[in-house]
C-alpha cells in the first residue's frame, strides 16, 4: 500500500498503554551528547518556556489508515505542550498533545541511512514522516564526523525544500524559533568534534554551562587585574606626594 497525504487518512491518537515500545540503543556515543548540547544551551539562554518539550531518541507518534507510526528522530523541540508531562512520558503525539514540533534532527550515523528515507509504504519513512504526515517545518540533518548540515523546510505545497545557507558563517535560520542554527567546532565533555549551536538573531553564540563558568572566571579575573592595577596606580602617586613632601590622606 502507497500512502500519499491525498490518500491517507491520518488521526492523532494517544500510545496505547499497553503498546511495547522497542528498546533499541542509540546509534553511537556522539548522540546524546550532541542532544544534550542542543537543549542545554537553550535552557540557559531563557529559550525553554515551561510548555516547551525537547526530544532526543523519543517517540513521536501518528496514526495512518489505522496503523500506529512511531519516529523517533535524534533530537526535536516542540514550542508548547498542551497536556501534563506526565501523560507525555513514553511518546508523544502531536495535535491531540500538543503542537506540531518545529524542527527535528537527525544525526547521521554508519548504522543507517533512514535519515533520507522518503518511503511512502508502511511503514513511511523518516523523511516521509516528518515532511508529509507530521508535516515538520524544519527537518535538520547533520554529520558529525565532517560537521556537513543540511536544513530541510516546507515550502507553500507541503514539501521540503534544501535550504541554502546565505549567511556568511553558514548559519541557518529557523524563523519559528527567533534563532541561528549551526555548526561549531571544539571541545565538550572531552569530545573534541563538529556540534551543532544555536546564535541569537544578533549573531552571539548561546552558551554552555562551561562556558558561562570560563566566561564568569574571566570576567572575575579581569576585574581582580583592574583593581590590582588601581591599587598600583594609588601606591604609586602616594609615593609621589610623599617625594614632594606631602603626606597622602589615608
Amino acid at each position: 500500500m502507497t500512502l500519499s497525504v491525498a490518500e491517507s487518512n491520518i488521526t492523532w491518537e494517544k500510545l496505547p498503554d499497553d503498546f511495547i515500545l522497542p528498546d533499541t540503543p542509540v546509534d553511537n556515543i556522539n548522540q546524546p551528547p550532541l542532544a544534550t548540547a542542543l537543549t542545554e544551551s537553550l535552557q540557559l539562554a531563557g529559550k525553554l518556556p515551561d510548555t516547551a518539550l525537547t526530544t532526543t531518541n523519543y517517540g513521536i507518534c501518528a496514526t495512518v489508515n489505522g496503523k500506529l507510526v512511531i519516529k523517533a528522530p535524534d533530537w526535536g523541540y516542540v514550542a508548547a505542550i498542551a497536556v501534563p508531562r506526565t501523560e507525555i512520558k513514553r511518546s508523544y503525539t502531536p495535535r491531540l498533545q500538543g503542537e506540531i514540533p518545529t524542527i527535528v534532527m537527525e544525526f547521521l550515523s554508519d548504522a543507517e541511512g533512514s535519515e533520507y528515507s522518503s518511503k511512502p509504504s508502511y511503514p513511511p519513512g523518516k523523511y516521509f514522516f516528518y515532511e508529509r504526515v507530521l508535516q515538520v517545518p524544519n527537518y535538520a540533518i547533520f554529520e558529525p564526523d565532517t560537521g556537513a548540515l543540511e536544513v530541510y523546510r516546507l515550502d507553500p505545497s507541503g514539501r521540503y525544500q534544501l535550504q541554502p545557507s546565505d549567511d556568511p558563517h553558514h548559519r541557518y535560520w529557523i524563523a519559528e524559533m527567533n534563532l541561528f542554527l549551526g555548526c561549531w567546532q571544539g571541545t565538550r565533555e572531552n569530545r573534541t568534534g563538529y556540534w551543532l549551536r544555536w546564535w541569537n538573531p544578533q549573531g552571539e553564540l548561546l552558551l554552555w554551562g562551561t562556558e558561562r563558568v570560563e566566561q564568569e572566571r574571566q570576567r572575575a579575573e579581569q576585574e581582580r587585574q583592574r583593581a590590582e592595577q588601581e591599587r598600583q596606580r594609588a601606591e604609586r602617586l602616594a609615593a609621589q606626594l610623599r617625594a614632594a613632601g606631602i603626606e597622602p590622606e589615608a
